[in-house]
């Protein structure tokens, strides 16, 4: 991965960043968390396309949600409709989209939420900058280390096809690359456990 010059984290704006007072809420996350009776947490879902995300923290998102947990699920495509629709596959907007998604998705654990996160975040730089704004012990990194032959053998979406034929520019595992996580909390390999394994090993971390 070739780093620019410019960091795609930089405020360029330094007027507006000037102006911005951060206004302190009467009631803290610790109350939140506090009422929602649960410990808020992160779960960050990065793999290969193919690689099981979604199908993982949709399985994720129901057995917490069955066991009384208040939880939400973000899913890379579906955030590409609205939220970050405006956004493309280059690297800088690789990285606005994971850097919107982190913002929000610590909003929504400082709410007490649980937030379930399935993007295929193929650079540790944009995963690490994630990771730093959360404190010690809410973010939780789940990488699903599933080969690229089984990845593109399943190819659900029919995406690894286009990207072979020179459709799709920028493809991950194929045009682009993916840096595997350096030290994930979890580590699965979908092509030799099943969902319901996948989700058992993700809720042992947890608790």
């Amino acid at each position: 991965m070739t780093e620019s010059m410019d960091s795609p984290y930089e405020i360029k704006d330094l007027d507006l960043a000037s102006d911005a007072v951060w206004h302190k809420h009467a009631v803290s996350p610790t109350d939140r968390a506090r009422l929602m009776q649960q410990t808020p947490r992160c779960i960050w879902l990065t793999g290969l396309s193919g690689s099981g995300k979604s199908t993982v923290a949709n399985a994720l998102d129901v057995a917490l949600h069955s066991n009384g947990a208040k939880t939400f699920l973000l899913d890379g495509d579906n955030v590409r409709h609205g939220l970050n629709k405006d956004l493309g596959m280059t690297e800088t907007d690789r990285a606005e989209n994971i850097r919107r998604v982190g913002e929000v998705s610590k909003l929504m654990v400082d709410a007490g939420l649980i937030v379930i996160c399935a993007f295929i975040s193929p650079y540790q730089r944009d995963r690490q900058m994630v990771r730093s704004i959360f404190a010690p012990g809410q973010f939780l990194e789940v990488y699903l280390d599933t080969p690229l032959e089984v990845c593109e053998e399943r190819d659900p979406k029919g995406l690894y096809k286009k990207a072979r034929e020179g459709v799709i520019k920028q493809f991950t595992g194929v045009s682009d690359p993916y840096e595997a996580p350096e030290a994930a909390e979890v580590v699965i390999d979908t092509s030799k456990v099943n969902v319901e394994k996948a989700v058992k090993t993700v809720l042992n971390a947890l608790a």
